[in-house]
């Protein structure tokens, strides 16, 4: 297969949009994504593109994308696959371009969370199946979905409350630099240990907000590239892991099979270790995810998560700097977005020109989980070609 670059990145800030529209964030994702291009690009060079979103009540997806950037003349495919939905359609377009199909493709990412009912995303989702599932009669949304799986965390691991709220303490310290995050502004571990319950064990501050927003990548084949930039991002693997959705049948809620296998798929074609990834935006859509995440991504041993934390080595400075932009947690979370988001911190971070930069960054690392707990998706993006 041909090696695959991003040449350009672009996102909205995440916030409130009550005053836009899908049709408005799209194209200004895509107009800082093309301006990001060293050497310049026009729509003409564009062959096909992968638009990430889970629910909008714009109209059709695709066409959306196609009438708002005035794409109608090529393919244009939407991709839903739950909270992984961006860095899966980051790999589909990955894997056209390297299979010879295209020469350059647009990824796109959005969604408007705050302005859509929650039963015309997953609890609609969840009344289709619900003669197979017992998740959907007995109000299993995604705060209590993943409080499962982190309470029996807690309970099997040395890690607690106090842990999580070092989490969230950190990515809302980190968010302070990003002029495109939601929520900037410093917590204390004892705010976050105060807050109101959400669902045990989470209270406000362990729990991403609703937002809107959406976040563009330009992608080009290794023949293409030099057309575009000198300083490539690659795409140096991608990997999708699956799991049951059913939580009756998940043989242990301590950790997330789909993440192990999108790891390993994505390290695998890369040729990288965990040891190897510089920094890292790990899907973080609570707190005890992110800690859960950090082990199953191969950065800490089984239930040594509490470590990495203890010795603030998940902070830009640290070993293994998680979430420079804020992660979900401040960042912000419009799920279709999200995905694409991360590489657009990570081709930043890549190429030096992040607002909280790691320095000597050569080898990142994007991660997504969601479908209840079913389904991952990871990215392995480096400033080498390989």
């Amino acid at each position: 297969m041909r090696k695959v670059a991003i040449v350009g990145a672009g996102m909205t800030p995440f916030a409130e949009h009550f005053d836009l529209g899908i049709k408005d964030l799209i194209p200004m994702a895509y107009s800082e994504a093309a301006a990001h291009v060293d050497k310049g690009i026009g729509k003409a060079d564009i062959e096909a593109a992968w638009f990430g979103e889970l629910s909008t009540t714009d109209g059709f997806p695709s066409g959306i994308l196609a009438d708002t950037l005035d794409l109608t003349d090529i393919p244009v495919t939407r991709v839903e696959n739950a909270c992984a939905t961006g860095n899966d359609a980051v790999r589909n377009a990955t894997l056209a371009i390297a299979s010879g199909l295209y020469d350059v493709a647009l990824v796109v990412g959005a969604d408007k969370v705050r302005e859509t009912a929650s039963n015309t995303t997953f609890w609609e989702w969840a009344a289709m199946t619900r003669d197979n599932a017992w998740d959907y009669p007995l109000g299993l949304v995604a705060p209590a979905n993943f409080a499962l799986h982190v309470t029996r965390y807690l309970h099997e691991s040395p890690a607690t409350k106090e842990h999580m709220a070092m989490v969230a303490v950190k990515n809302h310290f980190h968010a302070l630099n990003n002029p495109k995050a939601q929520l900037r502004y410093e917590i204390s571990v004892e705010q976050a240990l105060a807050a109101p319950t959400v669902v045990t064990p989470f209270g406000l501050y362990d729990c991403t907000p609703q937002s809107d927003g959406a976040a563009a990548l330009i992608l080009a084949s290794e023949d293409a590239v030099d057309r575009f930039t000198d300083r490539p991002v690659w795409v140096r693997g991608v990997g999708l892991g699956m799991d049951r959705v059913m939580h009756q049948h998940k043989k242990d809620m301590t950790t997330f099979p789909p993440t192990v296998k999108a790891a390993k798929a994505a390290m695998s074609m890369a040729g990288v270790t965990p040891s190897q990834i510089d920094v890292a935006e790990v899907h973080d859509c609570f707190t005890g995810v992110e800690l859960i995440s950090y082990e199953d991504l191969g950065f800490a041993e089984r239930f040594e998560a509490y470590k990495l934390v203890e010795a603030r080595e998940h902070y830009v400075g640290g070993s293994i700097p998680i979430n420079p932009s804020g992660g979900l947690k401040a960042k912000g979370h419009p799920p279709g977005a999200t995905g694409v988001a991360q590489c657009y911190e990570l081709f930043n971070q890549l190429r030096g020109e992040s607002e909280n930069q790691v320095d000597g960054a050569r080898i990142a690392l994007a991660h997504n989980i969601g479908g209840p707990t079913a389904v991952s998706a990871v990215t392995i993006l480096s400033s080498d070609r390989g």
